[in-house]
């Protein structure tokens, strides 16, 4: 056993390589108005309970001991057990070697073994160059562990700086990525590239910033203003999963004064949603009206806007929204839109959360340029997550639902348990105006040629206000039991909270199938 002369003595030499190497840390990060990868570690987790693993891992704790380029260890976020590793830039760059990677495979499948969620802090100018394939190799390994992990317990990805080359496709993987607004850049070819047509270069920014990626390639589920902010949603987000699908959702206290206060607001949900079909309105104020304290945490908020898609809670129990967004082009679905609402159900599923679908929807955006970007292979993706789906399916049409977006937004025929739709809702093939052209245009041609546009225009009007009463009504969707019930708006809340409570013991006997996986488009 060591005597105490030799533990005062080792334990001043780590104190001084750790003081040393924090203090360089802070001195180049904050500098850039960042924080030290420590430092992001204990603004993340709750205040002492950080357990770093394998600090001098590459160097050995003697004389030579020096930190590597990335942290890793375990702590608990509001008192559940995390995962989490955190790439110091101060240090080579952040640079990913042998050292580093070893350590993140071993901090992955600790976290597999431990059903444990997985955080990653992103801060790397990518793989050490003079390591070579060496290096490679160690992005090829955490590539295993994250796509091992993914579906089994939920993985976060903040971007906290540089994310390059490869390097990419390890948060790319994951279930969450958050990128603080300034500091954050992801690219796989690097900046300042220079386009052939016209010799220009695209800066950083341009080619792969917070923005760019939460608004235009969708990769970004949350841009933050800065640290703080990315890691607070951190925080925000655990809080409505499970630590692994094996385990359900956290739930919270719920008492009868938060039930009255919720269900009065839910008595004024009708009046947010005007009656005319073509009246624009914010379907987040919908949401809202019938949630847990007004609260929806949004995912990918600035992509595809005319789908929403988020976190709530009804009654205390979390669960994911789905719902078209009739402020952006009518609520439509394009080929955006399905990604996103796809990649959001099968996450759903993935992690035990109910999934309550809120639909307006006009149908799918038309023209050349959704049918070349594909619609029809994109679109299905949509289908293939809810027809897949074993958790929980509410749905609630409010205003229309037309087309093919009718059975595509959790209708009851592709598996949905329980659908309902407000009074006056309009359910058909086509809206009432474009049917009327159809079905009557020799009519309308006729009047037209003997009476002229004046009262073909009369005639038009006439014919849709009685295809609207005959066909264009919730009764023949009633009938077939493809709406269980039509609600009152003012209910709605009710309804979803008695649905929820109704379906928690479902058990989906698809998932004994034989078959490997499905082969959805993707």
């Amino acid at each position: 056993m060591a005597d105490s002369a030799t533990t005062t003595a080792f334990r001043e030499r780590t104190a001084q390589v750790a003081a040393t190497a924090e203090e360089r840390a802070a001195q180049r990060q904050h500098a850039k108005g960042k924080q030290t990868a420590r430092e992001r570690i204990d603004s993340l987790l709750d205040p002492g309970s950080f357990l770093e693993i394998g600090r001098y891992t590459g160097s050995g704790a003697g004389e030579g001991a020096r930190p590597s380029a990335v942290v890793t260890g375990f702590g608990q976020v509001d008192g559940r057990q995390v995962a989490v590793y955190s790439q110091d830039f101060s240090i080579s760059g952040g640079a990913l070697g042998a050292v580093e990677g070893d350590k993140i495979v071993r901090l992955l499948d600790d976290a597999l073994r431990l059903r444990i969620p997985i955080i990653g802090l992103i801060d790397s100018g990518g793989a050490k160059i003079q390591e070579g394939v060496g290096a490679l190799r160690q992005y090829g390994r955490i590539f295993n562990r994250t796509c091992a992990a993914s579906g089994l317990v939920p993985q976060i990805c903040v971007i906290l700086g540089p994310c390059a080359g490869g390097a990419v496709y390890s948060p790319a993987l994951t279930d969450y990525i958050i990128a603080t607004r300034q500091a954050s850049h992801m690219f796989v070819t690097g900046p300042d590239v220079v386009l052939a047509s016209t010799g220009e270069k695209i800066s950083a920014e341009e080619l792969g910033g917070a923005d760019i990626h939460g608004s235009v390639s969708g990769v970004v589920h949350y841009v933050a203003e800065n640290e703080d902010d990315a890691l607070s949603q951190v925080r925000t987000v655990l809080a409505y999963l499970p630590s692994s699908s094996e385990q359900e959702a956290p739930s919270y206290d719920y008492d009868a004064a938060d039930r009255q206060e919720d269900l009065a607001s839910a008595r004024q949900v009708g009046e947010l949603v005007p009656s005319s079909t073509r009246q624009p309105y914010d379907v987040v104020e919908v949401v809202c009206a019938v949630a847990d304290h007004g609260e929806l945490v949004q995912v990918q908020e600035d992509f595809a806007p005319n789908v929403v898609v988020g976190f709530v809670c009804f009654e205390g129990r979390p669960a994911g929204v789905v719902a078209n967004q009739p402020l952006h082009d009518a609520g439509t679905l394009d080929v955006d839109a399905s990604e996103k609402l796809a990649r959001f159900v099968r996450f759903c599923d993935a992690f035990g959360l109910p999934v309550v679908t809120f639909v307006d929807v006009p149908g799918y955006r038309p023209g050349a340029a959704q049918e070349h970007a594909g619609i029809i292979r994109r679109g299905a993706k949509v289908i293939n997550a809810y027809a897949t789906a074993t958790v929980p399916l509410v749905t609630v049409i409010l205003r229309k639902a037309y087309g093919g977006a009718f059975i595509v937004m959790g209708s009851k025929a592709i598996g949905a348990d329980l659908n309902f739709c407000w009074p006056g809702a309009e359910i058909a093939v086509l809206g009432a105006q474009g049917a009327v052209g159809i079905i009557h245009r020799r009519t309308l041609a006729a009047v037209r040629a003997q009476q002229g546009e004046a009262a073909a225009a009369a005639e038009h009007e006439r014919l849709v206000d009685e295809y609207t009463r005959a066909v264009i009504n919730p009764d023949k969707a009633v009938a077939i039991g493809e709406i269980d019930a039509v609600i009152a708006p003012e209910d709605t809340r009710t309804v979803i909270v008695d649905s929820l409570a109704a379906l928690r013991g479902k058990r989906d006997g698809r998932r004994t199938t034989p078959k490997k996986h499905d082969n959805g488009p993707l």
